[in-house]
């Protein structure tokens, strides 16, 4: 491609006949770009004038939206309808987080493929002893996307719970804690001693149990030993399949650890996430 837009800007005093991109009718670069994925379209469009105006053709971005997006913008997200605007513009919008629930859930399309990804805050989810700060905190942190994380001090019993209702394009997902061994360093205003690890106990008698059911019948189910401390990790819970993009389904899911023959403590919960199942590896790459 590089040789062949070399030719094309070439001077036209010594090949008068030769055409410039300028010259391209924007019909044919609009098919061009709507094989290309979205982040490459925005990139040709600064090219020049006419890339600029074949990127915003609403054929483009059609196959790049998610086929229930009505349901998103009109839903979710204030201030603009799915009717107004160009389909370029709705795809841009709705990478940004659209927060819902009081501000404790999200999604967002992601920018390259246009898949759509979840989270749920910590402060979401149901939490046995979570009122009782003996055992648990709600601790503010730079490290979270909610900026707050629960903090687990000492327990005997580990039940961490939640559920979301979404209309999920088909596809196939998947269920990810975002856990962490370890209490947070990057708390606003925390100038006090790096002491991160001292509560870390209990968590290598009994691994951790993770669940997931869905309204239409999907379940999975899987458990770990935490062993890694003072990093962030996914834990992948399970999959399940989005079948029609315009019923919505609820999904329940779970972290466990019962066993009341030890405590358990050190553990931070950020967030739960719910991403295409082939994204896995871009969440995890974002936490090396």
């Amino acid at each position: 491609m590089g040789a062949n837009t070399s030719l094309l800007t070439q001077e036209s005093s010594t090949h008068p006949t030769k055409l410039n991109l300028g010259d391209i009718p924007e019909s044919c670069v609009a098919l061009v770009l709507s094989n290309l994925d979205p982040p490459e379209v925005c990139k040709l469009a600064r090219l020049n004038r006419a890339f600029r105006a074949a990127s915003s053709a609403d054929f483009i971005w059609d196959a790049k939206l998610p086929s229930n997006y009505h349901y998103m913008v009109n839903e979710h997200v204030t201030n603009i309808s799915s009717t107004k605007l160009g389909k370029h513009e709705i795809y841009g919008r709705l990478t940004r987080p659209v927060r819902f629930d009081d501000g404790n859930k999200e999604f967002w399309l992601d920018k390259r493929t246009g898949g759509v990804c979840l989270s749920i805050s910590s402060k979401a989810l149901t939490i046995t002893g979570i009122d009782d700060r003996r055992y648990w905190n709600f601790i503010p942190t730079d490290e979270s996307r909610f900026h707050t994380i629960a903090y687990l001090q000492q327990i005997w019993w580990v039940e961490v719970e939640g559920d979301i209702d979404f209309r999920f394009p088909t596809g196939t997902y998947s269920l990810l804690f975002k856990l962490r061994l370890g209490r947070s360093t990057k708390r606003p205003g925390w100038w006090g001693p790096n002491n991160e690890n001292e509560n870390v106990h209990g968590w290598d008698k009994k691994p951790v149990q993770f669940q997931l059911t869905t309204s239409d019948g999907q379940q999975a189910n899987s458990k770990c030993f935490l062993e890694d401390t003072g990093s962030w990790e996914y834990h992948h819970v399970g999959d399940f399949a989005g079948r029609d993009s315009n019923i919505s389904t609820k999904i329940k899911f779970s972290l466990t650890q019962i066993d009341c023959t030890h405590t358990k403590g050190g553990l931070s919960v950020d967030l739960v996430l719910i991403c295409p199942s082939n994204l896995i590896k871009d969440f995890r790459a974002l936490l090396l």
